[in-house]
């Protein structure tokens, strides 16, 4: 499983990502970031083409060197430096408050401790800076959310460790990210894997201020 984890699973999400539908998430979901960027599960830089002008430079986080090479190979404004600082989500080497904007789109999934991800990105995330994410996850009807728990054990080795079952929103609440806006909805495809979350969420200016808008 080494080698199609390695060399094959990063070109095939390279072009299930990579969908015209899909790409309409990602417009969604990468809309107001600026600043200095830190997207983590940068992949084969699919959001690239949808940064928004406001973003000045783009530190990434990313552990496959093909998905890497991929990202290459696709155009990037020149004036806007594109910096790998890690493979690992979980120990950014970045120092506290040191981001203006965060990005994950299909990674919360993957990453093997996605709480401690988050945390972390907590934490090199400056007060007031922004978390944007795209992510799928578990769906909330039953019968669907069913199929995901039978379906896990062959997602897990099949997609290279990839979640059908986890809460992106819980998981976001919980790190002590504040979510300002949030739109979930089915996209198109088996629904166990089409359950799509993309919102907005924010480090707090005060300790304690975190969780759901509220109504």
């Amino acid at each position: 499983m080494g080698w199609y984890r390695d060399a094959v699973l990063p070109r095939v999400l390279d072009r299930m990502c990579g969908t015209a539908e899909i790409a309409e998430w990602r417009g969604l979901a990468t809309a107001g970031l600026s600043g200095q960027l830190l997207e983590i599960g940068f992949g084969s830089g699919l959001n690239v083409a949808h940064y928004p002008a406001g973003v000045r430079s783009v530190v990434a986080v990313e552990p496959s060197s093909v998905a890497r090479r991929l990202a290459d190979r696709r155009s990037v404004d020149p004036g806007l430096p594109v910096t790998f600082v890690g493979i690992d989500g979980e120990h950014l080497p970045l120092e506290d408050e040191s981001c203006d904007s965060a990005l994950s789109t299909f990674t919360l999934c993957t990453i093997p401790d996605a709480a401690q991800a988050l945390r972390e990105l907590r934490r090199v995330l400056r007060p007031g800076g922004t978390f944007h994410f795209l992510e799928h996850g578990l769906a909330p009807d039953a019968r669907v959310a069913s199929w995901q728990r039978r379906l896990e054990p062959l997602q897990l080795r099949l997609a290279g460790g990839c979640h059908l079952l986890r809460d992106p929103v819980a998981l976001v609440g919980a790190a002590g990210l504040r979510i300002d806006s949030l739109q979930q909805s089915y996209s198109s495809g088996p629904k166990p894997w089409s359950w799509f979350s993309v919102g907005q969420a924010s480090r707090p200016e005060q300790e304690g201020d975190a969780g759901l808008p509220s109504e």
